[in-house]
C-alpha cells in the first residue's frame, strides 16, 4: 500500500491517490480525495489525508475489519494502533508513543471526515465516529450567535487530550547566526524575509517580483493555484505587509548581484545548477535548512522563524488582532491559543518591571 502522487492530464496540476496491495485505488478514499480536490483544497492537505487514511488501511487490513462496519472500540484501538512504537512487543520499559497527541487527532479527523463524507453518499450508516451536543458557553461568540446558539453542533466521539506545547521559537541572535551562515544572497533575502514578515514559506516560494513594491517597502500575499512548484498561501484573499527598507535593500542587492537577467516570474528560483530560473522548491528550502542548522549547530525550520516573528510581535505589546492580521490567520483565537504564553524570562521581566513601578 502506497500514497501516489498524481499529474493531472493536460495540466501541470498534480493531486495525490492511495494504492492498494493490487496497485489500484483504494475507492473509499479515492471517492473522497476527489471530493477535496472538487472543493478546491490544495494538493499538500490532499496529501496529508492520504497519508492519514493509509495509515487506517493498514490497521484495517493488520486487523481483519470491514471498513463499513467499524465501532467505536475499533476507533479506541486505532489509537492504540497509532501510538504503540512496537505493536505485539511486550516490553518491561516504559517507550515513547510513536506519535503525538495532535498528530494522532489529526489522523482521527481525517478518518472521521472519510466517513462523514461516505455516510452522506449513503454507503455507510451509524459509524460512531460524532457525537451532537449543545453549543457550550464561549468567551467569543460568532455572529448570529443568538439563531444558533440552540443548535446542536457536532464533535468527534474519541479525542486526545492534547498537552499545551509553547510553539519553538528561535532568538534574534540565532537567527542572525543563519543569515550569516548564508554564502548567496537569495538564501540570504529568503530567511530575513521569513523572519521579518513571519509569512509562511510556501508564500514565499509562491512570491513574484510584482509582488514587491520596493518603493513603499510593502509585500504582498497572493493567493495562486498555479505555482509551478506547488507552493500555497493558505488564505484565500490578497493581503499586505509592511517590511523594513534595509531588507528591501537586501531584495535590491539580490536583484544585481545573483539574479539579474534571469528569465523568471519567481523571486526564489535555481540559478546555480539544473534548470536555472526554475522556481525553488519545498525540497530545496529543506536541504538549505539542513545545511545551515549543520553549520551554525542551530536547530531552524522555516515555520519556526514565522513563530519567532510572532512572539516579538507579542512580547513588543502588539495587539492580537494586529498580530491575526499580519500572520494571515482566519480567526485572532490562534493567534491567542498559539502565541500569548508566558514563558519564565517573560514572568522576571514582568516581575522586576513592577518592582521598578513600585520602588519609584
Amino acid at each position: 500500500m502506497k500514497v501516489q502522487k498524481v499529474k493531472l492530464p493536460n495540466s501541470d496540476k498534480f493531486t495525490w491517490t492511495v494504492l492498494g496491495d493490487d496497485y489500484l485505488p483504494i475507492q473509499p478514499i479515492q471517492q473522497f480525495l476527489s471530493y477535496l480536490k472538487s472543493v478546491e483544497k490544495s494538493p499538500n492537505t490532499i496529501r496529508s489525508y492520504a497519508y492519514h487514511l493509509k495509515l487506517y488501511w493498514e490497521y484495517l487490513g493488520d486487523t481483519n475489519k470491514d471498513w463499513t462496519k467499524i465501532k467505536e472500540s475499533d476507533i479506541a484501538d486505532f489509537i492504540a494502533w497509532l501510538r504503540s512504537p512496537q505493536p505485539n512487543v511486550a516490553s518491561i520499559y516504559e517507550q515513547k508513543a510513536k506519535r503525538t497527541e495532535s498528530t494522532v487527532n489529526l489522523i482521527i479527523t481525517s478518518v472521521a471526515m472519510l466517513y462523514d463524507y461516505q455516510e452522506r453518499l449513503g454507503v455507510v450508516t451509524g459509524i460512531p465516529l460524532y457525537t451532537s451536543r449543545m453549543q457550550p458557553g464561549r468567551k467569543y461568540k460568532p455572529f448570529l450567535h443568538h439563531i444558533s446558539k440552540s443548535k446542536p453542533i457536532r464533535t468527534k466521539l474519541i479525542k486526545l487530550k492534547e498537552p499545551k506545547r509553547l510553539p519553538k521559537t528561535l532568538s534574534k541572535e540565532e537567527i542572525q547566526q543563519l543569515i550569516a551562515a548564508c554564502h548567496r544572497l537569495r538564501d540570504k533575502f529568503l530567511i530575513s524575509l521569513l523572519y521579518e514578515s513571519g509569512i509562511r514559506i510556501g508564500q514565499a516560494l509562491g512570491m513574484r517580483h510584482s509582488d514587491i513594491q520596493s518603493w513603499d517597502n510593502l509585500i504582498w500575499i497572493v493567493p495562486r493555484d498555479d505555482n509551478a512548484n506547488g507552493a500555497r498561501v493558505k488564505t484565500k484573499n490578497k493581503y499586505s505587509i509592511h517590511v523594513s527598507q534595509e531588507l528591501m535593500g537586501i531584495y535590491s542587492e539580490y536583484l544585481l548581484t545573483e539574479f539579474n537577467d534571469t528569465d523568471s516570474d519567481y523571486i526564489f528560483v535555481n540559478l546555480w545548477e539544473g534548470k536555472i530560473g526554475q522556481a525553488m522548491t519545498y525540497g530545496a528550502v529543506a536541504q538549505l535548512f539542513l545545511r545551515l542548522s549543520e553549520k551554525t549547530d542551530v536547530y531552524a525550520r522555516p515555520h519556526m522563524i514565522r513563530h519567532s516573528h510572532a512572539t516579538e510581535l507579542i512580547r513588543a505589546g502588539w495587539d492580537a488582532a494586529h498580530v491575526q492580521k499580519r500572520l494571515g490567520h482566519a480567526q485572532v483565537q490562534t493567534v491567542l491559543n498559539t502565541y500569548t504564553h508566558l514563558s519564565q524570562e517573560d514572568m522576571k521581566e514582568a516581575y522586576q518591571d513592577y518592582l521598578n513601578k513600585r520602588d519609584k
